[in-house]
């Protein structure tokens, strides 16, 4: 078994929820509601210039993606923020698989999911 340490910790992370790199998103709170919004990184003079112009965070164009590193895998692990990873990659492809397995035959249901994922 791998001792725990915090690159290990990180590492297993990477390796379960695995989702492009050049994007994640974070958990925000207002009042009784609550989400996720993509990270970006921006000029704050600049927006708030654009803003004061009529402008809104949608349609303001000098922004860009926050990239999915470690130090942000490492601050959720700590509990500093909750993170989400994009599953889907640009290539439309995907290292997630869900299934629903809750009627009365589900384990052979599974069985037959499993089989058929190992001979696909």
């Amino acid at each position: 078994m791998m001792p725990t340490s915090p690159i290990n910790n990180i590492r297993l992370f990477k390796s379960v929820f695995t989702g492009r790199e050049d994007v994640f998103a974070l958990r925000w709170e207002k009042g009784s509601k609550s989400g996720y919004m993509p990270v970006y990184f921006y000029d704050p003079y600049r927006y708030r210039a654009h803003k004061m112009n009529g402008g809104t965070f949608q349609n303001y164009a000098d922004k860009e993606y926050l990239p999915f590193t470690e130090k942000e895998i490492e601050k959720h692990l700590n509990g500093e923020q909750h993170i989400g990873v994009y599953p889907l990659l640009k290539d439309n492809t995907s290292w997630f698989i869900v299934a629903d397995f809750d009627k009365v035959e589900w384990v052979d249901d599974c069985k037959k999911f499993i089989t058929a994922c190992k001979y696909s």
